[in-house]
């Protein structure tokens, strides 16, 4: 791996560490949520579960977006894919995160 990814790879999950879940106010590095994270040049694929398969999807779609935009805003991200499993809304939450708006850089 090179210097250049092992140091996207930090700042990425320092940018996780900082998500917390509304529900319990513990960070989703904490709880192991993160599942997979893929760096290929400015794309970065994100697979996460959540706490609970029947967790409130509200609170799933915050932890989701928080995700993508925190990432996205560090500098050299070009696209951030976010995958969510282990809900029973996951492919909606999935699909509503990736095709929102951008947050501004």
């Amino acid at each position: 791996m090179s210097q250049e990814i092992q140091q996207l790879r930090r700042l990425i999950f320092d940018e996780l560490s900082k998500i917390v879940d509304p529900e319990i106010g513990v960070s989703i590095s904490e709880l192991e949520l993160v599942d997979k994270v893929d760096i290929s040049g400015g794309n970065v694929d994100i697979d996460l579960h959540l706490t609970s398969p029947f967790c409130p999807a509200i609170f799933g779609f915050k932890i989701a977006q928080d995700v993508r935009d925190n990432v996205y805003k560090i500098q050299g991200i070009e696209n951030v894919k976010i995958k969510v499993s282990n809900h029973f809304m996951a492919d909606a939450i999935t699909k509503q995160v990736n095709e929102s708006k951008l947050p501004t850089k």
